[in-house]
């Protein structure tokens, strides 16, 4: 007879899930009558394995073959935790861990709780959205745009459905710089098919000027590709989003900017004002070069994407403070969020104050964070990130959901799997986080789901 506690199940703790400071949490572990037991205390641990403090559980009552014990745990404070219970017998004691849905001696996981800020609320509109996600240049063309500012060189098709420039160029470099064309004005001409699919948000992958016809390689942050159009298009754009109850989310890219960029400016075209082309340059602060001008950090090695210093005092005005700074800019024009792209390599300081003040300008806006894991424990180059705790995340791109979805279509899961994953994340993300979760089955990143499906 093992020891029962199953953290998901109501007679071993409630509430189920997340707490706020000063709730109390009431614990109920069931121990066989054939283990002598003199005591039980569970044990909180701190992130780093530090014990926090302990809770002694009391004898509650017997039901047949098993005693059941009760304590009652809270918080202070915001944070996360890691318990596990120690039983006493008469001459020794042991430790008692989480082994799937069973217990174990000496030996397992701990189980978690998170502790979350009382006011950590998420945006009413987001919760229960459905969200169409719209990579612009193959979404739809609507007329002409002036291409004047284009970065170069780039390939423009004429035919909608002709194949992607997939081969290397003669430097045998992918440069992602063919487009087909989609743009603002497009998008406006299919918002009445948008909204008779029932969609509540627009999560539009990048806009800003750009080489690239991914665009994470951003050129000008505060400029819309003109591939796509002009500022006054992307206003109409949400206008009419709007009038139809649909908001409007972008993507933030601020791990990395384009070589190619008004702050690198790696190909002198922008003025030869970028960090690339002088030390004195307003830009120069925001890399770590290693070499000077030829050797520089860059996001995964990709020369073409050197990589922010996230805490420069310059980037964090130019990108969240001042007046016109790049949230505050796009929210002014009509944007309701941000997806934040690798939100993992954006510090938990410039997340936090990136969310409030997005709140500080528009009291309702979302911030959605790209995150592949369970982010309510994600140790990110070995930190681990407070997105819940802190408050700092109202959603995340719930790739988990998919892969116990998709590994229980193709067969390669009988269901407990799912159901894990599912109840996991359940437990651990504040409910108010849940609702909001970007539930999907694909996106930029991933094959096509009909690809997936149809693929060994």
């Amino acid at each position: 007879m093992r020891i029962l506690f199953d953290s998901q199940k109501e007679e071993f703790k409630t509430p189920f899930g997340t707490l706020i400071p000063n709730q109390v949490c009431t614990l109920h572990i069931h121990i066989p009558t054939s283990v002598p037991t003199t005591g039980v205390e569970c044990i909180l641990c701190r992130e780093n394995g530090e014990i926090a403090f302990s809770v002694p559980m009391h004898f509650l009552r017997q039901e047949g073959l098993y005693a059941i014990y009760c304590g009652e745990v809270s918080f202070d404070e915001p944070g996360l935790f890691f318990y596990y219970f120690r039983i006493y017998k008469p001459d020794s004691s042991f430790r008692l861990f989480k082994q799937g849905h069973d217990t174990n001696m000496e030996a397992g996981d701990c189980w978690q709780v998170s502790c979350i800020p009382e006011d950590f609320a998420t945006p009413d509109w987001a919760k229960g959205a459905v969200i169409y996600q719209i990579f612009p240049d193959r979404f739809h063309k609507h007329g002409e745009c002036d291409l004047t500012g284009k970065l170069t060189p780039y390939i423009l098709h004429k035919e909608w459905n002709e194949e992607v420039c997939w081969e290397p160029d003669a430097q045998g470099k992918v440069l992602n710089n063919d487009f087909y064309g989609g743009n603002f004005r497009g998008i406006t001409e299919k918002m009445d098919y948008i909204a008779s699919l029932g969609v509540n948000i627009l999560y539009l992958n990048p806009i800003s000027k750009s080489f690239s016809s991914h665009r994470y390689d951003t050129g000008d942050y505060k400029t819309p590709d003109p591939m796509l159009g002009t500022q006054q298009d992307f206003v109409s754009l949400c206008q009419a989003a709007h009038a139809r109850g649909i908001r409007v989310v972008l993507d933030g890219v601020f791990s990395h900017t384009g070589a190619d960029s008004l702050y690198f400016d790696k190909q002198g075209n922008w003025g030869k004002n970028g960090a690339y082309c002088c030390v004195d340059s307003p830009y120069y602060s925001w890399y770590q070069f290693y070499d000077y001008p030829h050797k520089y950090n860059s996001w995964w090695g990709f020369d073409t994407l050197p990589t922010v210093n996230k805490n420069d005092p310059g980037f964090m005005d130019y990108i969240i403070d001042s007046d016109d700074s790049v949230v505050a800019h796009w929210l002014k024009l009509g944007a309701d969020g941000f997806r934040l792209d690798v939100v993992d390599e954006l510090p938990d300081a410039f997340v936090l104050r990136l969310k409030n003040r997005i709140r500080q300008i528009r009291p309702d806006a979302l911030l959605v964070g790209e995150v592949w894991e369970d982010a309510s424990n994600k140790i990110s180059y070995n930190i681990r990130r407070r997105y819940f705790v802190d408050g700092a995340l109202d959603s995340c791109m719930n790739y988990p959901f998919r892969k116990a979805i998709l590994h229980f279509v193709k067969g390669w899961d009988n269901g407990l799997g799912f159901k894990e994953t599912v109840m996991t994340i359940a437990e651990n993300y504040p409910p108010q986080v849940l609702s909001c979760n970007m539930n999907l089955l694909g996106t930029h990143d991933t094959p096509r789901i009909l690809t997936w499906l149809v693929d060994d």
